[in-house]
């Protein structure tokens, strides 16, 4: 039986969002004018980078923005705000809406290492481990929208649509892991 008094760290990685400006944007002005900015007239986006909080920003001319890199869905908001003050010092009439959140990655380290084999087995229709393709085992939660790699080192990578879906996801899988961990000889 797992204790429940085991604290795991979830450390959150990456978040991902998106949001609107509700006006037209002129990529060529943003390269010119903007600072810290790449444009990439081929593929029509320009990537512009913010120090702090430290996030990558694709913007398309459609007024649609995803900004990556954040470590916390504020610091995601608070970017993404900064993105959009920019954008407005610039010139444009931009306005600051539909922002969401929509993709959390987070690792954890478990205590011990895990025998993957046996979880694929004992959650087989979940569950599943190809090992020439990948060395994790990738576990999906319908229900919480979210994936789970797991290394036979102990380590896992969750994605879900947000940071109460990831926590949930590492709760819901720790104690299919804490049955399969691998014994230490």
């Amino acid at each position: 039986e797992p204790s429940n008094d085991v604290a795991l760290d979830i450390i959150i990685t990456n978040v991902v969002s998106v949001f609107r400006t509700r006006c037209h944007l002129n990529l060529r002005t943003i390269g010119l004018e903007g600072t810290n900015v790449i444009y990439k007239p081929e593929v029509g986006k320009v990537l512009m980078k913010l120090r702090k909080p430290r996030i990558t920003a694709t913007i398309w001319s459609s007024g649609k923005i995803i900004c990556t890199g954040a470590t916390s869905e504020e610091e995601a908001k608070l970017g993404a705000r900064r993105l959009a003050r920019c954008l407005q010092k610039i010139g444009f009439k931009v306005r600051f809406s539909d922002f969401k959140v929509v993709n959390v990655l987070a690792v954890c380290s478990l205590p011990f290492q895990i025998r993957l084999i046996e979880f694929t087995k004992n959650n087989r229709p979940i569950a599943s481990y190809e090992p020439e393709l990948h060395p994790a085992a990738s576990y999906r939660i319908k229900t919480l929208r979210s994936t789970i790699q797991v290394f036979s080192t102990g380590n896992i990578t969750v994605t879900g649509p947000n940071v109460q879906n990831v926590a949930s996801a590492v709760e819901q899988i720790y104690p299919l892991l804490f049955e399969c961990q691998k014994t230490l000889a």
